[in-house]
């Protein structure tokens, strides 16, 4: 439970029972989201004490109930939820929100909403065969999507602050790397790379003002913006004469919508469970429950070689 800004405790709470439509999950793990920092820092938006498990949304685990009129899963299915109290060791799920894990996925950390979410900014970015796409930011999201438009012929500029995040991005895929230390000097490079013609896409994947400004400055004439960073800290400002000017679309790929997140998810199972993308080198940091508030500290910190934490129940 995060009961003040920086403080997590442990506390017992009633195991919770699912209700009509849901399945209650034994959970194996949950991934820590950067979206969690934002309570955690307490900024003033936040309320305390959160729900026991509160923070918790990339959980993984095994089925060990059903509500009534649940069909498709049984006891003992292992899958990926899209819950919201998952820093537990149960959680409930509605059913049309779980995704079985198929055997070929057995004994991996699965944090789902993320790998789905990666998915999605993909779908909604539109790449294509032969584009430059720069991606600004190189964490987990980064990686993923580095990947994802590698494997569809996209020559991929990565754009990240530490040399080791430019390092993951080539294993992944990227054709070129750019420290990110100088705006105009990543301008001048991505202009040189291109041909003065810049991207035809862009995703922006840090959520902060200077990536998101530096993100739109290495958009083409007719390119598309894609907004992938999680923006939740105050406002932001634009440079809409260069919006204008270049007629670019921008996308805000954070998907709302329950079957579009489902169906991220669903594709993720699928690439994973095959082989096309291996997310294991991107699961570089492990805590017990107890060691939550170490995970959240090293998100925020990004020790060295840090990439995504997951916190392990079992």
């Amino acid at each position: 439970m995060l009961s003040a800004p920086g403080q997590i405790d442990v506390v017992v709470a009633p195991r919770p029972e699912p209700g009509p439509g849901e399945v209650r999950l034994r959970l194996e793990g949950c991934g820590v989201c950067a979206s969690n920092l934002e309570p955690w820092a307490g900024l003033p938006w936040s309320d305390y004490p959160g729900e026991p498990g509160g923070l918790g949304h990339e959980g993984w685990g095994v089925v060990d109930a059903l509500g009534s009129g649940v069909a498709g899963l049984a006891v003992g299915d292992r899958v990926a939820a899209l819950s919201y109290r998952s820093f537990a060791e149960h959680d409930v799920a509605r059913a049309d929100m779980v995704a079985r894990l198929p055997e070929a996925l057995a004994g991996q950390p699965f944090p789902g909403e993320p790998l789905g979410c990666a998915f999605n900014i993909f779908r909604r970015s539109a790449i294509q065969a032969g584009q430059w796409v720069a991606i600004v930011g190189i964490g987990f999201l980064g990686a993923v999507l580095t990947r994802l438009a590698t494997e569809a012929g996209a020559k991929v500029i990565a754009i990240s602050r530490r040399q080791e995040s430019l390092d993951l991005a080539r294993h992944y895929g990227a054709a070129e790397t750019i420290v990110m230390d100088d705006h105009w000097a990543i301008i001048d490079r991505v202009k040189t790379i291109t041909g003065d013609a810049l991207c035809a896409r862009v995703i922006e994947a840090v959520g902060k003002q200077w990536p998101l400004d530096l993100a739109s400055a290495l958009v083409g004439f007719g390119g598309r913006l894609v907004v992938a960073g999680y923006h939740q800290d105050g406002p932001r400002q634009i440079n809409m004469q260069d919006w204008n000017w270049k007629g670019i679309d921008v996308v805000n790929a954070h998907e709302r919508d329950p079957a579009v997140q489902m169906r991220g998810l669903r594709e993720a199972i699928d690439a994973v469970a095959s082989g096309r993308l291996d997310p294991t080198p991107l699961y570089t940091h492990r805590y017990p429950l107890e060691g939550l508030g170490e995970a959240l500290d090293a998100t925020r910190d990004k020790p060295g070689g840090f990439v995504k934490a997951l916190v392990m129940m079992a």
